[in-house]
């Protein structure tokens, strides 16, 4: 080989393969790490603005629903346009959403910058758009560890963000906090920087799939059973986490557990969701996937049940938080590696953003309605037990996935 040759064969250390892994990972951490303090903003954003408590959580659940309905427009453009131009997008949205919602003085404005603008950050600068992009670099045989990886990153950005937004909310304020946390949102648009070499012309299909236009690709899927079985299994996750992460603050603080406890209790869920996501994708690389993904609903389901009917006691919070957070986005290396075994990874952030539509109809209905019922019987018990009804719906639903491509799919 000449010199020539080997300079030109030379890739700069931040575009190799596991520089853009680490970016990935990056933009994953402050991605959901954000989001999910939001949890501790519940009580004092309502107690200065006279508000009940309702208004907060629609804000937060019409986020969801945004978020919901924005990532397959995200991920369309990710698979057209690349993953870190959408990526660098949501991050100025997000941030400015996040800003918005400290300066916010009516619920309609606060909808506006809560619910739609975070909500349109959050999908566009999410792990499902960082998760395409690895699809894409990474070989088939490890595709569902590096799911596993992102998916860790975005947990322990939970660990990091949640104590540090109870923390903040306590010493500086609440809107001081979230003109913090939307500083820190700002921090995507660097980290994803390296994506910039992927992706960045429209997607083709590779030597095991056959080449079909995006909208062909759309309908065969919604025309697929076990496609739609798998839509229907991820509302109930989407229902669990963010009823969980919006209100398990509050309803530990009615139960004399202390902020700064309750942020460590909810920072350990994503502590331990590192381990249960990075388990999840190797185990989802070397069997089936759909039998752990409905155990993963039926145990959680177990879970639930035993808090509720445990007294609320510090030693309860934490085996609940520890046991759930094992289990908390285990779903998606799983979820994600069914979406690419089904349709192949052309259309990956497309199909997978739709299945995530379910999700966030989930998330949409467990923060409004938990709010809802909160102040009508000033209790979340019946969501609770809702909670629990639905893992079991789940495990049901996700047993009859078949693990084969769509024959439309396959290369001919």
């Amino acid at each position: 080989m000449t010199a020539a040759s080997r300079s030109t064969d030379t890739t700069p250390w931040y575009h190799t393969v596991t520089a853009m892994i680490v970016a990935g990972c990056l933009v994953a951490i402050v991605n959901f790490g954000v989001r999910s303090s939001f949890g501790f903003f519940t009580v004092p954003v309502s107690e200065a603005h006279g508000w009940p408590r309702e208004i907060f959580s629609f804000a937060i659940a019409l986020q969801n629903i945004v978020w919901g309905i924005a990532t397959p427009i995200a991920g369309m453009l990710a698979d057209r346009y690349g993953s870190a131009r959408v990526l660098m997008a949501g991050a100025i949205v997000y941030a400015i959403g996040v800003l918005l919602m400290a300066t916010a003085g009516t619920p309609l404005m606060f909808n506006l910058a809560g619910g739609v603008l975070v909500g349109v950050g959050i999908a566009f600068s999410s792990f499902s758009i960082v998760m395409a992009a690895l699809g894409r670099i990474v070989p088939p045989d490890r595709r569902s560890w590096a799911f596993g990886i992102a998916t860790a990153s975005g947990s322990l950005g939970q660990f990091i963000f949640a104590p540090l937004g109870a923390l903040l909310v306590t010493a500086y304020g609440w809107q001081q906090a979230l003109a913090v946390l939307a500083g820190l949102t700002l921090l995507i648009v660097v980290f994803a920087a390296p994506l910039l070499k992927q992706n960045v012309t429209p997607s083709r299909p590779s030597a095991a799939e056959a080449d079909l236009t995006m909208r062909q690709a759309i309908g065969l899927a919604f025309g697929h059973r076990s496609y739609i079985l798998l839509v229907s299994g991820f509302f109930v996750c989407g229902f669990q986490l963010a009823f969980i992460t919006v209100h398990m603050p509050p309803y530990l603080a009615e139960h004399g557990i202390s902020r700064e406890f309750a942020g460590w209790a909810m920072a350990l869920i994503g502590l331990f969701n590192v381990v249960g996501s990075y388990a999840s994708g190797i185990i989802g690389g070397r069997g089936e996937k759909h039998v752990p993904l409905a155990l993963i609903y039926l145990v959680r389901a177990a879970i639930t049940a035993i808090f509720v009917l445990l007294p609320v006691t510090e030693a309860s919070t934490l085996f609940f938080t520890c046991s759930m957070g094992l289990l908390w986005l285990s779903t998606v290396p799983l979820t994600m590696g069914l979406v690419t075994v089904m349709f192949g990874t052309r259309y990956m952030a497309t199909l997978y953003g739709f299945v995530f539509v379910s999700h966030q109809l989930g998330s949409f209905l467990g923060v409004w309605l938990a709010g809802r019922l909160y102040d009508q019987f000033g209790s979340y018990d019946i969501v609770w037990w809702l909670s629990v009804g639905l893992g079991v719906f789940a495990f049901l639903i996700n047993l009859p996935i078949r693990e084969q491509r769509q024959p439309r799919f396959a290369a001919a």
